[in-house]
Order: structure tokens, then C-alpha cells, then sequence
């Protein structure tokens, strides 16, 4: 596998290039964290109580893929695959641990660096990798970085020290599971209004982060530009000012609906991811311990969050359609996975199930080549590298292990046949088709959901009759290369989690039985 890219090669593609140095196309990309199918355009196949109206309007410039998905549920590792175009099958980062010296990203050309390779100015703030611009590969490939949104040392210990620069401040008081129960583990998952006089200098982080993103649009550039733009919210706490909550009435928002049996036909892996991380399980934790109404505050402040940012997203998208780089510039938005609020009793991310997996996606291309199309195929955030590569008409990846979007971006009804494969933990995966979902575990346990009569994933077909086609049809797409944890394999709490119970299954809760 090659991963280096000679400079004298690359001069010499690039001098080939259909693109005028002066003519090619600007990149403005648009990252969001934790930001699930919760989005207008998605209607009543996410959340169509939210209220978002900068992605429907974004959606409607461009085409937006309805069945995207992460190459990894967790913040870290499905920024670096995105980012180097490598699977965490291929790395070995399952996780947010810290990219090891020996790791084979440091050998990878991260999109950053490959487009300032190739005469990009390359303009980055925000969370973009899990550490800010920062990869942690060595090469960082930016040549315009936004400083980290800072805060005093006072506001750090009121908000616990957690997520210092991208994540403040906590609700009023601090997170309401610390208020009850102490300063147990996951505590985050909280959230409230705030005022101004609630938050750091008087301003949000994402607020900040437009406000950057806004004067970067407002420049005349020498070069053609990637500007990259990565918003925190609605990552936990799920805090946003005041006006954002405001938005709806907390009586008549739905929460999402559970069987209780939900988990009778969930392998003991699946079950395993679903514990989490609060005493006892999220589920249990967040329905149990803290009162009845606690679910549905979590769903109003999350949406609201999700307003929140679509605001900030909408300023952004106003600055660039005003400024001089509005008719030249490709617009990527994506999120790094999903979230549940509860459906499948999950909350977070960190499983394989569709709220965990499924992202928005939407192209925006200045021709407005099919714009307001909807694509069903499956596709992966892996593929977001080499679209920009081929859009941009410059030398492939040979080590990128996506594909390029570009024919579904000419024609969203094309036939595609690849799925969209992502990975929780070492040798845990899922295989997401057009109709269907297959994970498969790494002791061999299945599930299969039929997304046309089960959209909900509530019905395990797996070991049904009359499945085995469609299993050994997705079987084959699993990845045939299962890297083991960079760096520590110990790091697995999940693998320690199952080995407890596959020695004793009477320690299992009983809402997960």
C-alpha cells in the first residue's frame, strides 16, 4: 500500500491539471459534531420536529445523501479516517486514543496537506480532528489556523475541565447527573439554556468559530482556498443560549419509542455497547435515576443545540453567497457520526446501530449540477477525500480505501453496489446496503434489520430463514483486515465489558436482558 506522494510527481500531475491555477475551484467544508438524521430535510425519516431551516435550504442547492455513513462512531477515529481516507480496520483507531508514533497515519497525506501539496491556501478552525487543526500525524498541512477558543481558569473548573475549547460551558450550576448523583463518569449528558452572562466572554464557541470563518470570506486570497470550518455543538452538554430552547414547546416534542424487549435478540456484544458509560447504563441512568422527565429534557436540548448550529451553519453560508468567492467555491457538510437519544435504550454514539452510524451528507457544486436531488445509495464519509480529489481534478490516493461520489453527484439514482461499512472496537462491524443493515461482531454474532418494513432496527432477522443470501451477500464486504489497537490493546473497555459477562451473564442488568 502507497502512502507518500513525491513532490516532483505532484508538480508534474498538477501542472497537468484541467484547472487554471488562478480558476480552480475553493473547498469550504463544513463539519459537525455529533449532529444525527435530526435535520429538516430528512423529515420524518430523522426528526421532523426539528426546526433547521440553513440545511434545508442547503440541501436544497445541492444533493444531499440520505444514507450516509460513518467509517467509525466515535469522534477521534472517524475524523482521522475521514481526514486520511483509511479505514480504522487498516489504522487500527478504533477510538480517541492518541495517534502512536508507529501508527501508518503518520505516513498518510491528510486532505489538509495534500491540498496545500497542491497549491491550496488551507484555512482550518474549529474541531476538526478530535484535537482541534491538530492531527497528531506530524504534518498538519494548514496555512491559516483559527486559535483555540480560549477560557480563564475559573471557567475551566466550573465546567469540570472537560472539553475545555470546544465543548463549554455546562448548564447553569453545572451538569444536572453531578448536582444529583455526584461526579460520577458521564456526567455530560446534560444540557439547559443559557444567558450570556452564562458563557465564556459572553460567546459560544461555534459563535466564535463563524465569526472566523465569516472574515476568512470576506478575504481576497492569492490562492484557491479549502476552508474548513468544524462546529462542536449539539455535542454533549447540549447547552445553547436561551433563544434556541425558546424554539419549541418541550410539551409536545417526542421522544423516541423503545420496545421493552428490545434487547431479547441482541448478541451479548451489541448489548455490551449499549451499557455506556453512566452507573448501571445511560438508558437505565437517564430514566431511572433521574426522574421521569429527564429523556425528554435531553431531546429539547439537543434539538435545540441542533438549531443553534444550523444558525451559525447559515451564517457562514450567508458570507460566502455575498462574498467574491460565492460562485466558485464546492460545499461539503458532513457530521462525524451520528446520535441516539434513547432509541434502541442506547444514548451517544459508540454502537452500530443506524442512529450511531447514519450522518448528513450534502454536495454543493457551482454549477448547481442537481441541485435539491436526494441520493438513497449508501455512502461513507471514507468516500468525502476522494470526492474532493476528483472534483478538484487532482492525482488520486492510491491507499484511499473510499470512492468517489462524483457519479452520484452527476446522476443520484446510479446504481452503486458497494455499502457503506463502518466499525465500532477492534474487528466489530456494520454493513449498511440500501435496504439493509448486517453487523456482525467479532465473536461471530450476527443481526440483520430490513429497512424497508423495519426502520427502527427492532427485529433481529439474523439466523431467520430464507436470510442467508442477503447475510452472505453483506458478509463479503467486511473488511479483510482487522488491525489490532494503536496503541493499547487493553484499552478495550468493551471487549472487558463482554468477557465479564460471557463469564457470568446473571450480571447483566435486567433492562438489557
Amino acid at each position: 500500500m502507497k502512502f507518500l506522494f513525491p513532490a516532483a510527481l505532484a508538480a508534474v500531475l498538477l501542472s497537468a491539471s484541467v484547472w487554471a491555477a488562478d480558476a480552480r475551484p475553493n473547498v469550504l467544508m463544513i463539519a459537525v459534531d455529533d449532529l444525527n438524521d435530526w435535520i429538516g430535510p430528512n423529515g420524518e425519516d430523522g426528526n421532523d420536529q426539528a426546526i433547521t431551516p440553513h440545511l434545508d435550504r442547503l440541501a436544497k442547492r445541492g444533493v444531499h445523501f440520505t444514507n450516509a455513513h460513518t467509517a467509525v462512531p466515535v469522534c477521534m477515529a472517524s475524523r482521522l479516517a475521514l481526514m486520511s481516507g483509511l479505514s480504522a480496520a487498516t489504522t487500527g483507531h478504533y477510538s480517541n486514543e492518541p495517534v502512536a508514533k508507529q501508527s501508518r497515519l503518520r505516513q498518510a497525506a491528510m486532505l489538509p496537506a495534500y491540498l496545500q501539496q497542491h497549491g491550496y491556501k488551507t484555512m482550518g478552525g474549529g474541531k476538526l480532528f478530535h484535537h482541534g487543526t491538530d492531527s497528531q500525524t506530524g504534518s498538519l498541512g494548514w496555512t491559516v489556523v483559527k486559535p483555540m477558543y480560549e477560557m480563564s481558569k475559573e471557567w475551566r473548573q466550573r465546567g469540570h475541565n472537560y472539553g475545555q475549547n470546544f465543548f463549554q460551558p455546562f448548564p447553569k450550576g453545572g451538569s444536572q447527573i453531578v448536582r444529583q448523583h455526584g461526579n460520577v463518569p458521564g456526567f455530560s449528558l446534560c444540557g439547559g439554556p443559557l444567558d450570556r452572562d452564562d458563557m465564556p466572554r459572553g460567546i459560544m464557541p461555534d459563535e466564535e468559530l463563524a465569526d472566523w470563518a465569516i472574515e476568512r470570506l470576506n478575504e481576497q486570497h492569492d490562492a484557491s482556498f479549502f476552508l474548513a470550518v468544524g462546529f462542536a455543538r449539539p455535542h454533549v452538554p447540549y447547552t445553547a443560549p436561551r433563544k434556541y430552547f425558546e424554539m419549541y414547546d418541550a410539551a409536545t416534542l417526542r421522544i423516541p419509542t423503545v420496545p421493552d424487549d428490545e434487547f431479547n435478540d441482541i448478541p451479548l456484544m451489541g448489548k455490551a455497547m449499549a451499557l455506556c458509560t453512566l452507573p448501571g447504563g445511560d438508558h437505565w441512568f437517564v430514566t431511572n435515576r433521574m426522574g421521569p422527565d429527564y429523556w425528554r429534557e435531553l431531546v429539547h436540548a439537543y434539538l435545540a443545540c441542533v438549531s443553534f448550529v444550523d444558525d451559525q451553519i447559515g451564517r457562514v453560508l450567508t458570507a460566502l453567497d455575498t462574498s467574491p468567492h460565492g460562485e466558485n467555491t464546492i460545499i461539503v457538510l458532513w457530521s462525524d457520526h451520528g446520535q441516539h437519544l434513547g432509541e434502541k435504550k442506547h444514548w451517544r454514539k459508540m454502537c452500530l446501530w443506524e442512529e450511531s452510524t447514519r450522518v448528513p451528507l450534502m454536495w454543493i457544486l457551482p454549477d448547481g449540477r442537481n441541485a435539491g436531488a436526494r441520493c438513497s445509495r449508501p455512502a461513507s464519509l471514507l468516500d468525502v477525500y476522494p470526492t474532493i480529489v476528483d472534483l478538484l481534478d487532482l492525482p488520486a490516493v492510491e491507499s484511499h480505501e473510499g470512492i468517489s461520489l462524483v457519479p452520484w453527484l452527476d446522476d443520484p439514482a446510479a446504481l452503486r453496489d458497494r455499502p457503506a461499512v463502518s466499525t465500532w472496537q477492534h474487528n466489530n462491524h456494520s454493513v449498511r446496503s440500501e435496504r439493509y443493515r448486517y453487523i456482525r461482531y467479532r465473536d461471530g454474532s450476527e443481526e440483520l434489520y430490513d429497512h424497508a418494513t423495519d426502520p427502527g432496527e427492532h427485529v433481529n432477522l439474523a439466523g431467520a430463514p430464507g436470510v442467508e443470501a442477503i447475510v452472505a451477500e453483506h458478509r463479503r464486504w467486511l473488511p479483510e483486515e482487522n488491525v489490532s489497537h494503536v496503541p493499547d490493546p487493553a484499552a478495550d473497555a468493551l471487549g472487558k465489558q463482554y468477557q465479564r459477562w460471557s463469564s457470568d451473564q446473571q450480571d447483566i442488568p435486567a433492562w438489557l436482558k
